[in-house]
């Protein structure tokens, strides 16, 4: 018996050391510059180091409320944080659906095709994804030289500057980008379900569209669920590199969300201490988020997530 336990005891000390790697890289790149929330402190201003700048409390938190101008604005930016957000949430079924209807597709080479084409933008960078956008809707666009060639507009629309539809539009394109990606965790899902329940619908006369509906479709529920709960978590995380490269003057008040916004305030005005308590404040109501999507896990699905 003690040869056995001090077996179990080597396996799993040779587990930990498996992951010992991964766990460093998590403390470095994720624990490490958390460091960086004592900026949020002091006075800080660059190039000087951090000992000789003024510790200043909780003065920069207090001025995020004090000031009318600046709660305006971030009233404006938390507006289009949760409108964007809540359109990615409210869609969170769009990859699942099309994972489906991919999984329907008889021709293995054209689903193949259709898979590799809707998950190959997933690897171009928003870079590249407003230089297709600036080629086709600016003013001398492929979609402006169309439209005036054909006479429905005399001049040029200004589809890229426009203020209307700002969130229906970054939403599409976030769409486009992702959602092939985003079917392949349903695509393995679906590729895990028993093909016995299959074949046991098919002897009872079921119709492909009865198979979706009381088979496929209840077998992914679970992970939607569990990718729901992540989503929620991170609802006032959604990213800035799409909003930075398709903000201009025109529309910057209506697409600034708020990790563009912090980067805007450290960036544009040499802000960093605001910047970095505004950030301080996204990142605990991101965890009272995900200890809420953990309890809704629970209370809905009788399952925990963490």
């Amino acid at each position: 018996m003690g040869i056995l336990k001090d077996r179990k005891k080597w396996d799993s000390f040779k587990m930990f050391l498996y992951i010992l790697p991964f766990l460093a890289m998590v403390l470095i790149f994720s624990y490490y510059p958390l460091y960086g929330w004592v900026y949020a402190f002091f006075d800080y201003r660059p190039p000087k180091s951090l000992a000789k700048c003024a510790f200043v409390g909780f003065k920069w938190f207090r001025s995020l409320v004090s000031n009318p101008v600046k709660v305006q604005q971030i009233v404006q930016v938390l507006e289009n944080t949760f409108a964007m957000s809540g359109l990615t949430l409210g869609t969170s079924w769009l990859p699942m659906l099309f994972a489906v209807f991919l999984n329907e597709i008889r021709s293995v080479k054209f689903r193949k095709f259709v898979q590799t084409v809707t998950t190959l933008p997933n690897f171009i960078s928003w870079v590249l994804v407003y230089s297709i956008a600036f080629c086709l809707f600016n003013s001398t666009g492929m979609m402006n030289s169309f439209l005036m060639n054909i006479g429905w507009i005399k001049e040029p629309v200004l589809f890229l500057q426009s203020t209307n539809h700002v969130w229906f539009t970054q939403w599409l394109w976030l769409t486009w980008k992702n959602l092939g990606w985003a079917a392949i965790m349903y695509i393995a899902a679906i590729s895990g379900i028993d093909e016995e329940m299959y074949e046991a619908a098919r002897v009872d006369g079921a119709s492909r569209f009865q198979i979706i509906n009381f088979i496929t479709l209840p077998s992914l529920l679970p992970t939607y669920f569990v990718l729901l709960m992540l989503n929620i978590a991170n609802f006032l995380s959604n990213g800035m590199e799409q909003y930075y490269v398709f903000q201009n003057a025109f529309n910057k008040d209506y697409i600034q969300v708020l990790d563009l916004y912090v980067y805007n305030l450290a960036m544009g005005s040499g802000s960093y201490s605001v910047s970095v308590a505004l950030s301080m404040l996204k990142s605990v109501i991101s965890v009272i988020l995900l200890f809420f999507a953990n309890g809704m896990s629970k209370l809905i699905r009788g399952e925990s997530i963490l």
